[in-house]
């Protein structure tokens, strides 16, 4: 067994008592240095004793991505300057960014998290990894790469960009293993079909772990389809710890959350009661060990629910589901919830369309307009009415069916659409506010 998979297969029991002995030490951390968090326990007449059991977390505040911002830079800092050893921001392009600062102990069990995800997708000591996630203030570069390097990897950081060069540099190198966000992937897939490079055929990819934002079971199927590669989900956000909270292993089709480090609970975005496992709702974690910015039951706004029942991997650790859509991303059409994973998943059971879409909204004095733009595939695009409105009509069919809206479908030219290399836009909302 690898020496970093150790803790993966800890007895529930113990497992939980560990938690609570964390959460003990977490608590009364928390309550003496972040003024913050100390005011919202006194004002809710909880204090750090009242934790006695698990299930005692709940009587305790939530923290939101409002709070880092309210308390930018250093408000919700537990630790002192001189114990800081690295800062990681949002990649937000307004107003104030979140800052989390860290320790090296905090860096130590980010770099560990990945490491395990990677061991546990079945990556060795024998691959050579790309990392194509952006270096910097956002935390997928670094994270890829000191977990890959902890595991005794080559890895080549490329960050993202350049998409030409990645493509040579795959080839050349021998990459076995791609991090980057899965649209992202779908644009090297793209360019690399324009430079006459098929992924199968002249790659030894076997690998790609994906992140960042969240990509459907239909757009796994298009990535392995188009690349021969086995499409692994890595879970993480910059507030809790970067890529590396959870990752899925082959038995799974949620993602093991590394319990030791990262404590998960379920809530009712709505009432904010905590759901058993099982139940949907919004995910909650708390960081066991964290001491530059540590979070007590922060709200990530993902949906999902926890699994229990020990895996037939043999690991011990709950199994949150892959992160299908946000509370925080849904749009309110014509009195219709729509998630843009909706859409997509709609999408991909139509053939002749690309995973290359963009859906805008705008708004007269009457009512919203719901327009969604798709890229037909090389194959399937025509200069044909009747061949283009077939595609059309099972478009429409497909998201009325599931989603039970008939928005205006516009089939446009492959390749038409913009391209990001880093986390993409999908969604232009030019409704009145």
């Amino acid at each position: 067994m690898n020496p970093i998979s150790k803790p993966d297969f800890m007895p529930v029991d113990e497992l939980r008592k560990m938690q609570l002995a964390k959460l003990q030490e977490l608590i009364p951390y928390e309550y003496e240095h972040v003024a913050l968090f100390r005011r919202r326990c006194d004002e809710k007449g909880v204090k750090p004793r009242d934790l006695v059991t698990l299930a005692d977390l709940a009587k305790f505040p939530f923290m939101k991505k409002t709070d880092l911002r309210d308390e930018y830079p250093y408000g919700l800092t537990a630790a002192p300057i001189s114990e800081i050893n690295r800062f990681h921001c949002s990649s937000g392009t307004t107003g104030k960014p979140i800052c989390i600062p860290q320790t090296a102990g905090d860096v130590a069990i980010w770099t560990d998290g990945v490491a395990r995800c990677m061991a546990m997708y079945g990556i060795t000591r024998d691959d050579v990894v790309q990392v194509s996630y952006g270096y910097g203030l956002f935390t997928g570069g670094l994270g890829a790469h000191y977990g890959a390097e902890k595991l005794g990897c080559a890895v080549l950081p490329t960050s993202a960009g350049n998409t030409e060069k990645q493509i040579m540099l795959m080839k050349d190198l021998g990459v076995t293993t791609i991090c980057c966000t899965p649209s992202y992937f779908l644009h090297l897939a793209t360019v690399a079909e324009k430079m006459g490079i098929d992924f199968r055929r002249d790659t030894k990819l076997k690998h790609g772990v994906f992140g960042a934002e969240p990509w459907t079971d239909e757009i796994r199927s298009r990535i392995e389809q188009i690349s021969g590669i086995i499409a692994h989900d890595i879970y993480g956000l910059t507030e809790i710890a970067g890529p590396g909270v959870a990752g899925n292993c082959p038995h799974c089709h949620g993602l093991h959350v590394w319990e030791d480090h990262f404590y998960p609970e379920i809530i009712d975005p709505d009432t904010l009661e905590v759901l058993p496992d099982g139940e949907e709702g919004e995910l909650v974690f708390t960081t066991l060990d964290r001491r530059g910015t540590p979070m007590v039951r922060y709200r990530t706004r993902d949906l999902s629910r926890l699994q229990t029942g020990q895996c037939p991997c043999g690991r011990t650790m709950r199994v949150m589901d892959r992160v299908h859509a946000r509370s925080d991303d849904m749009l309110i059409i014509h009195g219709v919830n729509v998630f843009p994973s909706q859409i997509e998943a709609c999408l991909m059971k139509v053939p002749e369309v690309a995973p290359h879409y963009m859906i805008e909204l705008s708004s007269t004095d009457t009512m919203d307009r719901f327009e969604i733009k798709v890229e037909v595939t090389s194959g399937a695009f025509s200069d044909t009415i009747a061949a283009m409105e077939t595609i059309r009509k099972r478009v429409a069919a497909s998201i009325k069916e599931i989603v039970g809206l008939s928005p205006k479908i516009t089939l446009v030219a492959p390749g038409s659409l913009p391209r990001s290399e880093g986390k993409i836009k999908r969604v232009i909302d030019n409704r009145r506010k």
